[in-house]
């Protein structure tokens, strides 16, 4: 039988399972990271190996321990579902060499995935991903130990992740001002990792904390995926409104990504968390440093860069691009439009958890709810507005999309006028108000999003409709 190729993506494969995310596939995935690990590190060495609650991710965590012993590397095995940042905080702290995550995030409830790191905990950069992806062998070329045997060599052993990730959230944010605050918080942890743990750090006190959605339930009722943007997050905002809460803190199936709305039941959207992130970082904590972000995210980076001194680098999309970057300039925070946030003292890895500790901390620190916290941001920087549009396609779609856009020349869009193009990732128009129209193929689903963003909230939908037109979706 001819085995399919494997081909990775943003931050490394997912597949839908039973079809080809398979444990014969994921024993081969595994074999392309430890020949990579072996090359890049040396014999000898340990991996953290981590996964979600989707269907058997335990059990496909599992079988990857098994092909890593079997290359004679040892395996730091994660003792139940571990939110992605505390894996990847795993890494240096227990003074591995990368990781393995089994975990499809924000995808389907279908789909799992297989995501590596290095020895940063931070995502792999480009080449290395192809080195693994070139890497991956047929079903023969898979050495593996029986998972009892492992055990007993000393090759596996089971841990619990969470202490040193603690020790180290301790010494970047003090949460007894929260505690002591008497805030009415809803915690929607989408049916994934992040649940108990805005509870475990923040109960005890005056404030209060309900939580959603925090069971297993890898079908993830009451939304089409637990990625934390609307529709999937309404029941949240709902819950928000009926309990008259402060704000609703939000974090995807695996916990790396923050979504939040405010005291009236509104999605704060994630350009909207950047800026308010960065100026808390600022403003409130009087951090300075560089800021990382992704081209598909929010120019209110630009401006407060420029408002407090501090430099603003753009990258490619996905975290194998920001976590290099974030690394190379000590960066005092990185992320990407997805959501994802990364902030120096800690990790190069998105932290969902840290992210809304950081906004409760924002809220604190000012007095001020969600909603005036975005007032307060957009004094600095102006009024910024943002939308984006998913379209499912096929292989022969997207490369006929990007024939179109690689030859088109507007001259409008959405009445404005087009100053610019940025092909870097994606197709990226930028226009007269500093506002942009991104059209670019996902790195992790056969999808086609159309983003923009800016500074006139009637046009968000002409732009939007126009960048459909000019893709011919």
């Amino acid at each position: 039988m001819i085995e399919q190729p494997i081909k990775f993506g943003t931050d490394g494969w997912r597949g839908r399972i039973a079809d080809d995310y398979t444990f014969a596939n994921v024993r081969r995935c595994a074999q392309g990271y430890a020949q990579w690990a072996l090359q890049t590190y040396g014999a000898g060495k340990s991996v953290v190996i981590g996964h979600d609650k989707r269907f058997q991710s335990e059990d496909f965590a599992a079988t990857a321990a098994e092909v890593l012993a079997g290359n004679g590397l040892k395996v730091f095995l994660t003792n139940g579902a571990t939110p992605t940042p505390v894996i990847a905080f795993a890494v240096p702290a227990t003074k591995s060499v990368g990781a393995i995550n089994i975990t499809a995030s924000h995808n389907p409830p279908q789909d799992n995935g297989f995501k590596v790191r290095n020895h940063t905990g931070g995502a792999i950069d480009p080449e290395g991903l192809v080195i693994i992806e070139s890497g991956i062998p047929t079903s023969d070329g898979v050495k593996s130990m029986d998972y009892d045997k492992a055990v007993k060599a000393g090759l596996i052993e089971k841990f619990d992740a969470s202490t040193d990730y603690l020790a180290n959230l301790s010494k970047l944010i003090d949460v007894q001002p929260i505690k002591d605050a008497g805030l009415n918080i809803v915690m929607d942890a989408m049916w994934g990792n992040g649940a108990g743990w805005l509870t475990g750090l923040l109960g005890g006190g005056k404030t209060t904390i309900h939580e959603i959605h925090n069971s297993r339930n890898p079908s993830f009722p009451e939304m089409k995926r637990p990625e934390p943007i609307p529709p999937n997050v309404d029941v949240g905002l709902a819950t928000g409104v009926r309990m008259g809460a402060d704000c609703v803190c939000i974090t995807d199936g695996d916990a790396d990504r923050c979504g939040f709305g405010d005291e009236h039941g509104k999605f704060v959207n994630q350009l909207q968390v950047y800026g308010l992130l960065a100026l808390y970082l600022l403003e409130s904590r009087g951090q300075r440093g560089a800021i990382v972000k992704t081209l598909s995210t929010t120019t209110m980076l630009d401006k407060l860069g420029a408002l407090y001194g501090v430099p603003v680098y753009e990258t490619g999309v996905g975290f194998k691009y920001v976590a290099p970057k974030m690394t190379e300039t000590d960066a005092m925070i990185g992320g990407e439009e997805s959501g994802g946030f990364a902030f120096r003292g800690n990790v190069p890895e998105r932290d969902g958890i840290l992210a809304n500790l950081y906004l409760l901390d924002f809220m604190v620190k000012t007095g001020l709810k969600p909603s005036g916290l975005v007032d307060l941001l957009f004094s600095k920087v102006g009024a910024h507005y943002y939308d984006r549009i998913d379209t499912r396609c096929t292989p022969e779609q997207r490369e006929q999309v990007k024939a179109r856009l690689r030859s088109a020349q507007p001259s409008t869009i959405g009445g404005l006028k087009v100053t610019g193009k940025n092909m870097t990732d994606g197709f990226k128009f930028v226009m007269e108000d500093g506002g942009w129209l991104l059209v670019r193929m996902s790195g992790t689903e056969p999808i086609i999003r159309v983003y923009c963003e800016t500074t006139h909230g009637d046009l968000v939908q002409p732009i939007l409709a126009d960048g459909v037109k000019i893709a011919g979706l």
